[in-house]
């Protein structure tokens, strides 16, 4: 069967992944809508993007659930439906449960549709290059918050309530964009042979035999990934989540368009980062790659500490550069790390379960919205973060035990 080059349809991932991960332009779509319902807290905002984080869970796993039933093209046009009509509700709204089941459910749900079904068909096309694939895809999904937040920026009119027409326009577009890429969706054929890796030195692990998932789940190697990748997943969503507001508070008279762009450089980092990081992981192997995101995240939340303290937008922007790069590092180590360790057959459902990992993490944001209410400074969600990278470092450690003692 002949197909178009497979760097075709990694483009075409992209692109989808580039819409899907506008979810996490959350910190600056939030911004207008906070100034009309300034009675709503940051904590209760906040739980809009934890709701997103569940959401897209639940997605990714009925996509791996449902991907015998229901094909990956299918899959991404369902996400372009639920896409338009969130966005048309969140447009609508007038209380937070309409915002949280407009923006919160349905497109936390969309996003994860789409992620799952751009992982599991767009992956099969680089057996040989599983975590620079994965970064590569994954750029997208990063570089998306940072694209669509410029835009939102630029097109959104200054008045109270501009911004809902800005959510219909977005709502549209997305659904438009996904119906299109929606026909690139095609896996491999059985006479499919992919180039030959041409790094023999790749420290790749290899798994030894295909685990389904309800073999992977008695594995302790997973457990102490899972935990590994709540902690610092955790750790980026609560940076993320607060980040306009870390810059409102190391400098009050920035103007909301150089506060999306110093935000974005968190995306922007987050987007290039996958793509090094996934590289690193074929090249260099698990340890370090988990380990350097670790080391990452604590050096981020002190240069932020230091930011904070010195008023310095200068040391803001070090500190996001920073945590752009350490959050970059999580999601192209879970799709390599999923497949290295428990075999690519059972992949759609593994690779759901891992990023399941969210579901939990994503009280990161409220937990760091609730905190800053307490307090009145992010400097207690700087001191989370290096808490959940020190858990992480364990963890680390420990697989690598492991590793030794299987071996």
């Amino acid at each position: 069967m002949k197909h178009l080059n497979r760097w075709v349809y990694a483009i075409v991932g992209v692109i989808v992944l580039l819409f899907a991960g506008l979810v996490y332009a959350w910190s600056v779509l939030s911004t207008p809508i906070a100034a009309e319902f300034a009675d709503w807290s940051k904590a209760q905002l906040s739980m809009t993007f934890t709701i997103v984080m569940i959401m897209f869970c639940i997605g990714s796993l009925l996509c791996g659930l449902l991907s015998g039933k229901l094909s990956a093209k299918m899959s991404v046009r369902i996400g372009a439906v639920l896409f338009l009509l969130g966005f048309f509700l969140a447009s609508r709204t007038q209380s937070l449960a309409m915002l949280y089941i407009g923006f919160g459910v349905l497109c936390g749900l969309s996003s994860g549709l789409c992620y799952n079904a751009v992982m599991s068909t767009m992956v099969r096309w680089f057996p040989d290059r599983p975590g620079l694939i994965s970064g590569v895809l994954l750029m997208g999904f990063g570089g998306g918050s940072f694209i669509i937040g410029k835009l939102y920026q630029a097109w959104t009119p200054a008045e109270i309530g501009g911004w809902r027409a800005s959510f219909l326009v977005m709502g549209i577009i997305i659904f438009v964009v996904l119906a299109i890429c929606s026909f690139f969706f095609l896996a491999p054929g059985a006479d499919f042979v992919a180039p030959a890796a041409k790094n023999s030195k790749a420290a790749v692990k290899i798994a030894g035999k295909e685990y389904k998932p309800l073999e992977m789940v008695k594995k302790p190697s997973f457990w102490l990934y899972y935990v590994w990748a709540i902690a610092l997943s955790a750790a980026g969503l609560a940076l993320i989540s607060q980040a306009s507001g870390v810059v409102w508070e190391a400098s009050a008279s920035q103007t909301a368009g150089a506060v999306a762009t110093i935000v974005g450089l968190i995306s922007i980092c987050n987007a290039l980062g996958r793509v090094l990081f996934g590289g690193m992981y074929d090249k260099y192997g698990r340890s370090l790659s988990m380990q350097l995101v670790n080391i990452l995240f604590i050096i981020t939340s002190g240069v932020l500490i230091l930011a904070l303290a010195a008023k310095s937008v200068v040391v803001v922007i070090i500190g996001f550069i920073l945590g752009g790069l350490a959050y970059s590092g999580i999601t192209p180590t879970n799709s390599a790390f999923c497949r290295a360790y428990f075999g690519p057959a059972n992949y759609p459902v593994n690779f759901s379960l891992i990023n399941s990992n969210l579901i939990f993490a994503s009280f990161g944001s409220t937990v760091s919205g609730a905190l800053f209410d307490a307090s009145g400074s992010y400097n207690v969600t700087f001191f989370l973060i290096i808490g959940l990278a020190v858990v992480g470092i364990l963890c680390s450690l420990a697989i690598s035990a492991l590793d030794k003692k299987e071996n």
